[in-house]
């Protein structure tokens, strides 16, 4: 293969030139995007290696320099820095992979064998180009799996065909379908629903509306989230918990692409797009006559794996430091960085809830903390003893113990400030000072 190498790190160039050239391709170089543009139209490249931050244009500008002139050569991102934003961009313009420093040489060369498999089936095309501002949620991670997400997302987001989201809890699954709604439907409505957390009797209300004196206490009319949700996306969340007879209603919308409100014979249109998750096996459910097949079938015209956390360790310290410098904004606090060996502490654990059991152990360390670093002792008392999840004769806090040392908690780390502390808990402070007077708190001497 004749491949083109674009980037301003000249040892990193050599390098890549080097063991393509072992490989039997034909490697030229271009150290900044200019030449590397008009190498590139001059040249008939079957495929391009380009950095996504160059000193005179970025790699999509060049990934879209590269559209634009007609050429039928594949293009692979490579960047060092984490930017899920560029990622779904590259994917949307027609790049055929996404790479990350430091280059395994190894991936390097299965990245190329594929692209060589790509051009023997023809598929070295130009690939349409969507233009569109978009602010995608963040999927941090540059470990392999995470990669693999991200350009799902780009992939599918010139669709607008039905996702369903596959994941444990805690993974992230509603960061993907947002991410996926703001590369597909930027500025349009991102309408969810917690299918468990709604009772079954008012579901279909909630999703498609109903019209006064539809049945006792329907008032006035009410407009459900389908019909909210316009162009833009509605998200399912846990459509593993939804009623079937509910089921069997949001086939046939889906199917007919309309609706009625409950109680009306006015057809509406369905114009957004659908996005489902579940923790739960459906094929599983299906077989036992728990979620219906058709349905199901519908839902995953296309889907994504999210992968729990313990499968994306690399992720971790990137993935920390992300939460972490949110965190110190909501709670006010100055912490921004992890000590090594709490960091250690951090990837050796195996995260059975995931993301969110990392958040809640992060916030609970950054309220630890006595400075503008996490020590290994905050992010060890945040933990608890791992090996005691499922150790019967470990002793378990009652609900009430747990909220009262978590309060107390948040109370000192403000030094008693009613209104921070309030923030933090996401409580009103008349509803702070009846749990201080419940649980019996009082502030330090020294405080009083």
């Amino acid at each position: 293969m004749k491949i083109l190498v674009i980037d301003d790190d000249a040892a990193l160039c050599r390098s890549l030139q080097i063991h393509l050239e072992r490989g039997g391709h034909s490697v030229e170089l271009a150290h900044n995007a200019a030449d590397g543009i008009a190498k590139h139209a001059a040249g008939k490249f079957d495929l391009a290696f380009v950095d996504l931050k160059l000193p005179d244009k970025s790699g999509l500008e060049i990934l879209k320099a590269i559209q634009q002139s007609g050429a039928n050569g594949l293009a692979v991102m490579i960047t060092g820095t984490q930017d899920m934003k560029a990622t779904i961009e590259a994917v949307r313009l027609g790049a055929f992979d996404y790479i990350r420093k430091p280059l395994d040489l190894d991936a390097v060369l299965l990245t190329v064998e594929k692209a060589a498999q790509e051009h023997s089936r023809g598929a070295g095309k130009k690939k349409l180009s969507v233009d569109a501002e978009y602010q995608p949620y963040e999927f941090v991670g540059g470990s392999p799996r995470t990669i693999e997400v991200i350009k799902q997302i780009g992939l599918l987001s010139q669709s607008r065909i039905p996702v369903l989201v596959l994941g444990e809890t805690g993974t992230g699954k509603e960061l993907v379908a947002r991410a996926l709604h703001d590369a597909t439907s930027p500025g349009k409505p991102f309408v969810a629903i917690n299918c468990s957390s709604v009772v079954s009797t008012l579901l279909e209300s909630e999703l498609f509306g109903h019209v006064r004196g539809a049945f006792t206490g329907a008032d006035s009319d009410k407009v459900g989230r389908l019909e909210l949700a316009g162009e833009g996306s509605i998200f399912f969340d846990e459509i593993g918990d939804m009623a079937i007879d509910l089921q069997a209603k949001l086939l046939r919308a889906i199917q007919e692409r309309s609706f009625e409100r409950v109680g009306s014979v006015k057809s509406l249109p369905l114009r957004g797009r659908i996005v489902a998750a579940t923790h739960r096996n459906l094929e599983s459910m299906v077989a036992a006559g728990a979620f219906r097949e058709d349905l199901y079938y519908r839902l995953a015209v296309s889907t994504i794996q999210v992968p729990p956390l313990r499968e994306r360790r690399d992720d971790l310290p990137l993935l920390a430091l992300h939460l972490l410098a949110r965190l110190s904004r909501e709670l006010h606090r100055p912490v921004t960085s992890i000590h090594e060996k709490a960091m250690q502490r951090l990837q050796t654990y195996d995260w059975p809830g995931n993301v969110r059991e990392l958040e809640n152990v992060l916030t609970r360390a950054a309220l630890l903390s006595r400075g503008d670093t996490l020590l290994e002792p905050d992010v060890v008392a945040s933990l608890g003893n791992p090996t005691a999840r499922n150790t019967p004769q470990a002793p378990i806090k009652t609900l009430r113990d747990a909220e009262r040392d978590y309060v107390e908690m948040a109370l000192y780390s403000t030094g008693w400030n009613m209104t921070q502390t309030s923030a933090i808990l996401d409580i009103s402070p008349t509803t702070l000072r009846k749990k201080i007077h419940d649980y019996g708190l009082n502030p330090p001497r020294e405080m009083a």
